[in-house]
């Protein structure tokens, strides 16, 4: 009989940090391997956020905290909900994580019972099943199409509804594809949950503001106030402001559900690092003004990505909204042979002949839901995707 709990086999470990972890086996053993698997900005933490983790550690806050964020903290959620969009919240309302992926996970714990539904469009980020799993709920994965722009449709949500289903997921700008809902697709889609009203939302916000051509990002209680009583907004400081390792994220939601997310935490982790907490508040409270010069940066490297893997035969690569993701087909690809011999069988073929033979890191699609696709994380420099996009070229035409 095995000494590990039976749980652990209704899961499996990250896809993206695995194929991010054998990159990283294979740069040590000295091969030129570029990665684009890691959802990591590699713009440094602006300045102003770095004084203000400095300036907390001299000033002594340095000691535990609420279990669930500093006062400060909730109160510049709060105010970014209502500048950005229109929600008023109280700090008794806020829940802050360490990092977003908390925050999700305490939800579903605190809510999900045996036999509940969880609705996940796919292609999903790679933890929205798993959590659902771990929390004892069943996840019900509604494929999108290439042909709708990776979007789900009100008719596809309405299909999924059952008497069962506690939770909708929905991720704009989505990782993996990066495509943003507007605001009248995002109504279509509020429409449909206005007349289920016991399903839940948990709108997962973290790529707000990375969003090109002029889309406009919207989230679902702004779109239809009246799912804001059943409603979660989650989001957090990792993307935007260049902060993935201070590992902090928050969600603003109805105070029942904010009350039990606490408990789980006091339980688990206990407060987020109060030094991550006070560079948020910074953060969240201090000038935007690197945003828009970011996303400009982020915008060419997708315009420059989007157009290379385009040129290749059997690859379709639609232009997304926002994120830095990009989710190519490879179905004129399936079947071929690579110079080493390797049948491209599916996208984790592709994925692994591609780093193995060329020596670039992709995450394949059916780690995310939705094949034959795989991803790319535009979040490096303009060389270094010009480079990996040319043997990724070249590598296609290869096959045979």
């Amino acid at each position: 009989m095995s000494f590990l709990s039976a749980t652990l086999s209704r899961v499996k470990p990250s896809p993206t940090i695995a194929m991010t972890a054998k990159a990283a086996e294979l740069k040590a053993a000295g091969r030129d391997v570029i990665g684009l698997s890691a959802g990591e900005p590699d713009f440094d933490t602006p300045q102003n956020i770095k004084d203000a983790a400095v300036a907390a550690i001299a000033a002594g806050k340095t000691k535990y905290t609420a279990p669930d964020g500093i006062p400060e903290l909730k109160q510049a959620v709060c105010a970014k909900m209502k500048r950005d969009h229109g929600l008023e919240y109280t700090p008794a309302q806020i829940s802050v994580g360490t990092g977003g992926k908390q925050t999700l996970y305490n939800a579903l714990m605190a809510t999900m019972n045996d036999g509940d539904e969880v609705i996940i469009p796919a292609p999903y980020w790679v933890s929205y099943p798993d959590m659902v799993l771990l929390a004892g709920g069943t996840p019900v994965v509604v494929e999108t199409t290439l042909a709708n722009s990776f979007k789900l449709t009100a008719e596809q949500l309405e299909a999924a509804i059952t008497p069962r289903t506690k939770w909708f997921i929905f991720n704009s700008p989505s990782n993996p594809t990066g495509a943003g809902y507007s605001r009248d697709e995002l109504k279509a889609l509020t429409d449909v949950l206005m007349r289920h009203p016991h399903v839940w939302i948990m709108s997962d916000d973290m790529y707000e503001h990375l969003a090109y051509d002029g889309f406009e990002f919207c989230t679902p209680a702004e779109v239809e106030p009246g799912l804001y009583d059943r409603t979660l907004t989650c989001n957090g400081v990792s993307k935007a402001y260049a902060m993935t390792g201070w590992r902090i994220g928050y969600a603003a939601g109805p105070v029942e559900l904010i009350s039990a997310m606490r408990k789980i935490q006091s339980q688990s982790t206990s407060n987020p690092c109060s030094i991550s907490q006070w560079a948020a508040v910074e953060a969240l409270n201090g000038t935007q003004d690197f945003l828009a010069p970011n996303n400009e940066t982020f915008k060419r490297r997708r315009d420059l990505v989007v157009r290379m893997l385009n040129e290749i035969d059997g690859v379709t690569c639609p232009t997304p909204e926002g994120a830095f993701y990009v989710y190519p087909s490879i179905a004129g690809l399936i079947g071929k042979t690579t110079p080493a011999g390797t049948v491209i069988e599916n996208d984790e073929a592709f994925a692994t002949a591609l780093l193995q033979e060329a020596d670039v890191a992709v995450v394949f699609g059916a780690a995310f839901g939705l094949s034959p696709n795989f991803r790319v994380s535009y979040a490096t420099s303009d060389a270094a995707l010009t480079e990996a996009c040319g043997r990724i070229q070249r590598f296609c035409a290869s096959l045979r």
